[in-house]
């Protein structure tokens, strides 16, 4: 696996969903009306040598291009390397389908593909060579995110890329240290809190700045966030689940038991993993390497366990990443875009190279069986972790459903969660004011909004 030290602020906001978002064909809806009625859904082969432009964030994505362009000179890629979707990519596609001027193909987070189909960005691919076939090579979850309406009636709009089933780093040592082993359940995490704390640690951190990461905590919890009401949108941000789950980290945030003066993906962070002064990280398959990268004098000292269960015998995990290759709405070679895109996230030399440069779980049922994810890994004591990530992929809600404007749901989020560290309001405050935040941003794109 490569180094992704620059990766993991990146690959932090990919969120994934795990379910069929279903834009309605309703007023102003984007992919609805007579819009999709006269939207060009055809997929012929372009004659002739054809060159495709595409964006993506992928560290070592260009060596899986480079070997491609080896074996297809007729259909040739050129990458640009973007920042990550939030952190500049997703506008700069914006600014560049207004334009006009946009690429054939974009890396686009789950949770993303519904705004932009709504702005008319993305191609509808079902009907490309190969496209409809290949829903049976992914995980089932992954594939329902890229179709749209009931059993992909709406269109298929993208092909899976990776997925980020979470799970629970802790830092063995300490633990067995102190007698304590992987918690099974919510609770004995909270006692291990305060245990940790008499010795002067912090269990873990709150950060502000990873709504998504949070969103990950709801999804286990089967909180979803949105839901069908015919062709309207229920926005359920503020629901019994979530409030669990909310009320649980105000308790530990109160409780001084989380550190909250660090960030994500910071240089403090990275400091305290390796001082132990924070010993667990409930995180993504692909964090396994972050921890590596930036806390390497604990070489061999942590391990991974399945997430907390709120009941206990219960094996729910959230997900927290995982991207699309989407074809864009105005590209003149779909069907060699799509052709491309299916190879890049299903062909084993290409699912080899994007696991080993970029760090990502694979969304391709192949590409669960990688050599590099069945070995032992020794920066976590010999044990095979990828064993625990393909146990928690297997148990990720498949009814967690994405809204059409999460990004400025997320922003809700982030924002209010400031104000929780500043003891300003709580984290169950948060979710009503980012459920009705929501219900006006829907309504905001004429979108119609289920009470």
């Amino acid at each position: 696996m490569a180094t992704r030290d620059r990766t993991s602020a990146l690959l932090r906001r990919c969120v994934v969903g795990a379910t069929v978002m279903a834009l309605a064909a309703a007023t102003g809806c984007g992919g609805g009306g007579e819009d999709d009625a006269a939207a060009d859904t055809s997929c012929e082969k372009s004659s002739g040598k054809v060159t495709l432009q595409y964006w993506s964030w992928v560290p070592g994505m260009q060596e899986a291009v480079d070997a491609w362009n080896r074996k297809n000179p007729d259909i040739q890629v050129k990458l640009k390397t973007t920042p990550a979707g939030n952190a500049g990519t997703y506008q700069n596609l914006s600014n560049a389908l207004k334009a006009g001027k946009a690429p054939d193909l974009g890396q686009i987070e789950y949770d993303s593909l519904a705004s932009f189909r709504l702005k008319d960005g993305l191609r509808d691919i079902s009907s490309c060579p190969g496209v409809e076939a290949a829903g049976e090579k992914f995980v089932d979850w992954t594939w329902s995110q890229v179709e749209f309406g009931a059993h992909g009636e709406d269109g298929v709009w993208a092909v899976p890329q990776d997925t980020g089933p979470m799970a629970l780093f802790y830092r063995k040592d300490i633990y067995d240290r102190l007698g304590l082993k992987a918690p099974a359940t919510w609770d004995e995490y909270a006692d291990q809190a305060r245990e940790l704390k008499q010795a002067g640690k912090y269990i873990t951190h709150f950060s502000q700045t990873d709504p998504n990461w949070f969103t990950g905590l709801l999804w286990q919890n089967k909180a979803t966030m949105f839901e069908r009401d015919g062709d309207a949108w229920k926005v359920t941000v503020d629901r019994p689940e979530s409030r669990q789950v909310a009320d649980y980290w105000q308790k530990m945030i109160d409780d001084k038991l989380v550190a909250t003066d660090l960030q994500g993906f910071s240089p403090a962070l990275y400091k305290a993993w390796n001082s132990g002064e924070v010993v667990t990280w409930i995180s993504a398959a692909w964090g396994y390497s972050t921890i590596r990268d930036n806390a390497k004098s604990t070489d061999g000292k942590w391990a991974v366990a399945p997430m907390p269960q709120w009941q206990a015998g219960s094996k729910q995990a959230g997900n927290w990443g995982g991207s699309t290759t989407a074809v864009l709405g105005k590209s003149k070679h779909p069907a060699e875009a799509a052709e491309f895109a299916l190879w890049l996230n299903t062909d084993p030399e290409a699912l080899e190279i994007l696991n080993r440069e970029g760090g990502l779980y694979p969304a391709a049922k192949a590409g669960l069986d990688l050599p590099a994810l069945k070995k032992p890994v020794d920066f976590y004591g010999g044990q095979k972790i990828f064993d625990v990530f393909a146990q928690a992929s297997a148990n990720v809600d498949t009814d967690f459903t994405w809204g059409p404007t999460m990004t400025d749901t997320y922003r809700y989020l982030s924002d209010g969660t400031a104000g929780v560290i500043g003891g300003k309001n709580t984290l169950a405050d948060v979710l009503k004011q980012t459920d009705s935040q929501s219900v006006e941003s829907l309504r905001k794109q004429s979108l119609d909004v289920a009470d």
